[in-house]
């Protein structure tokens, strides 16, 4: 096929050319913007956490990070997360499936409300838990008289944390799942097989990166919460402290040092997160492409 396009008879001929096709200089400006932009916010802030952490020697770095309050937030941060985890990919699971493949009365709204913790301030959805559950709360006598203790206590953290995480699971899947369509399902069903049956066969395998995707921004929120978790948390060192909390304590104690070297706990749980991030965002978009070829 040429490359020349004619406007009209006896006119010159027109070569195609990339619209997007910028002078090199300006492509290797923008290339060193955005370059010098992630070394800014981000190489530069990593560094300095790591070399503040460990500006006194490891062994100070050490007993800092395995002094029993920084052990016990980190239990805490874990317990949290491994419990918010399942219980937002339940949900997310079961909410994708819904609004990706039924129509029903309320789904608009079930969509708007999964978007709800993206609209309300954490620290607005931990008071929303302290005037619930809280002692002069609406179910705050009923539970004292039950013995059940949930604000600034680790089940309020636990739940503000699954409160303010559980959109992710079911924002990455919805798309995923509308793309994908029904055709490979209703073969499925049409060949006999159960729904329960072509959920783990035909559903789970076709949206497994995906999920996995949800969960790792999950797990990340999760682990760095710090609004909605402050409220409800009390402050109280070795019980209620998640690892974001223990390190603005040691901040406001001028144990500097200290703070940062539990900071880079949270740091390289970011570093993580974030290479695995990667990872499965690629295998996502690989999926989509196929989805679309299909």
């Amino acid at each position: 096929m040429s490359d020349h396009i004619a406007l009209r008879p006896g006119a010159a001929p027109v070569t195609n050319t990339v619209a997007t096709t910028e002078p090199p200089l300006i492509r290797w400006l923008l290339i060193g913007i955005a370059l010098g932009f992630l070394g800014l916010m981000l190489i530069v802030p990593l560094i300095a956490v790591f070399t503040k952490a460990l500006e006194a020697g490891m062994a100070l770095y050490l007993r800092a990070i395995l002094d029993p309050a920084a052990l016990a937030a980190v239990r805490l941060t874990l317990l949290t997360v491994a419990v918010a985890i399942p219980l937002n990919t339940i949900f997310g699971l079961a909410a994708a499936w819904a609004i990706a493949k039924f129509e029903f009365k309320g789904k608009n709204l079930l969509i708007t409300l999964i978007d709800l913790p993206f609209a309300v301030s954490p620290v607005i959805a931990g008071l929303i838990f302290v005037s619930l559950f809280g002692v002069k709360g609406l179910l705050g006598p009923w539970l004292a008289a039950q013995g059940l203790k949930i604000i600034f206590a680790p089940p309020g953290i636990i739940l503000a944390t699954v409160f303010v995480t559980f959109p992710f699971v079911a924002r990455e899947l919805i798309p995923l799942m509308h793309s994908l369509g029904t055709v490979e399902e209703e073969a499925a069903l049409i060949l006999g097989a159960s729904g329960w049956k072509t959920f783990w066969h035909i559903t789970l395998p076709n949206i497994k990166w995906g999920l996995l995707y949800g969960v790792i921004l999950t797990s990340a929120r999760a682990a760095g919460e710090f609004g909605a978790v402050s409220v409800v948390s009390g402050h109280i060192r070795g019980l209620t402290n998640t690892l974001p909390l223990h390190v603005e304590i040691l901040y406001n104690e001028y144990q500097f040092v200290a703070a940062f070297a539990v900071a880079s706990l949270l740091t390289l749980m970011a570093v993580i997160t974030l290479v695995a991030k990667s990872i499965v965002e690629w295998k996502v978009q690989q999926q989509l492409e196929e989805a679309q070829k299909k």
